[in-house]
């Protein structure tokens, strides 16, 4: 069962690294925010329309690795239509998934498809990848 699980995880990874859906440039951005992870070289920009406290839209550019731009894909898919508190509640709740802070998939239902992330947090390697577009989100809704 965990192999199959592992597997669908696997696709949906894939799937939401080559998709553009949330990836090109909004057309009245509030707020632009880059992020980099020098290690590796992923950089992102991302870009939220804000209004009243909402993220009424987001979208993402730049290039990185498969990991990078899927998280990227599936935090926007969360976050879009959400207050800039549930936003910020979310991007805590994934870092410290990631950080292995929180561990149980009840916990982490609200995450929805980032929880295909959730084994990251055992190849420190790639974990910066993950976590660069919900570090730069925090980042961004700091200023708002």
């Amino acid at each position: 069962m965990l192999n199959e699980l592992d597997s669908i995880y696997t696709e949906l990874i894939a799937e939401h690294s080559r998709s553009t859906e949330n990836k090109h440039h909004l057309k009245l951005p509030t707020v632009v925010q880059k992020g980099r992870n020098p290690s590796c070289g992923d950089e992102i920009t991302l870009e939220l329309q804000v209004e009243e406290g909402k993220i009424k839209d987001a979208s993402f550019t730049g290039v990185g690795c498969a990991i990078s731009q899927a998280s990227t894909s599936i935090m926007i898919d969360l976050i879009k239509g959400e207050s800039v508190e549930k936003a910020q509640h979310l991007a805590d709740l994934f870092l410290k998934m990631i950080k292995g802070e929180i561990t149980e998939d009840d916990e982490l239902e609200e995450l929805d498809e980032a929880m295909a992330l959730k084994n990251i947090s055992h190849m420190p390697a790639r974990v910066k990848c993950a976590v660069l577009s919900w570090r730069t989100l925090l980042e961004t809704l700091k200023t708002k």
